[in-house]
């Protein structure tokens, strides 16, 4: 069966808005959103962060037949600049589902990076670039088997968490969250003023203050 792309799509959200996430940790929005959209930890940056540009973008869901990866060549190709491309491959480990040459194509289009719960594989070259970051669940050196499968920009399932077209991805050395494209602008104001509450935080621990008084810990008892 060919390759599906769902052609009805929600539009992206404003750029100013998705900015804005760039200065969020995601463990500020995992907290937040309580862990509900957390992706599985087991999928890691190829390469750390490290203080350098999160991973932050739209998604656009690549969702793979096994052993094919023509959903990624038409998710990046439907993908635009500042986009996200995030791979649903079932968690399997037996085919990468992209390496060096779709990468390039989709770093030169102005892609920031994929997401995948699958395989990568050409991770010397993957993990040298500060501008276009991967995650992922599996490394393998074995190349997929057709092209004429999955779907574009369908509901997809990355690391246990539920991720429709255009919603936000954002992904540090702590790993991914996905940010529902609908709670993003309910989110933003919360999620700055604690990441700013954060940088006081430690500040007064520099100062000298304790853990139980900044975090305000209630007092133990004698045993």
């Amino acid at each position: 069966m060919p390759t599906r792309i769902i052609a009805k799509t929600p539009p992206r959200l404003d750029a100013d808005l998705i900015a804005r996430f760039a200065a969020v940790p995601v463990a500020v929005v995992v907290d937040l959103l309580e862990g509900r959209t957390q992706v599985d930890p087991a999928i890691r940056p190829l390469r750390r962060i490290a203080g350098g540009p999160t991973l932050l973008g739209s998604a656009v869901t690549a969702v793979c037949d096994p052993r094919d990866y023509g959903a990624v060549h038409h998710a990046i190709a439907v993908a635009q600049a500042g986009d996200v491309v995030v791979i649903d491959a079932g968690g399997r480990s037996d085919v990468a589902m992209i390496g060096d040459l779709l990468s390039t194509a989709a770093r030169r289009k102005g892609i920031v990076g994929l997401v995948a719960d699958g395989a990568v594989r050409d991770t010397g070259i993957l993990g040298g670039w500060g501008d276009f970051a991967v995650f992922t669940r599996h490394v393998t050196a074995r190349g997929p088997a057709s092209k004429d499968g999955g779907t574009v920009d369908a509901p997809a399932t990355i690391g246990g968490a539920k991720i429709h077209p255009r919603d936000l991805i954002l992904g540090d050395d702590d790993g991914v969250v996905v940010i529902p494209r609908d709670a993003a602008e309910g989110l933003i104001a919360k999620a700055e003023e604690r990441a700013q509450a954060e940088i006081g935080w430690e500040k007064r621990l520099s100062a000298g203050e304790t853990t139980l008084a900044v975090f305000g810990v209630p007092d133990a008892v004698g045993g």
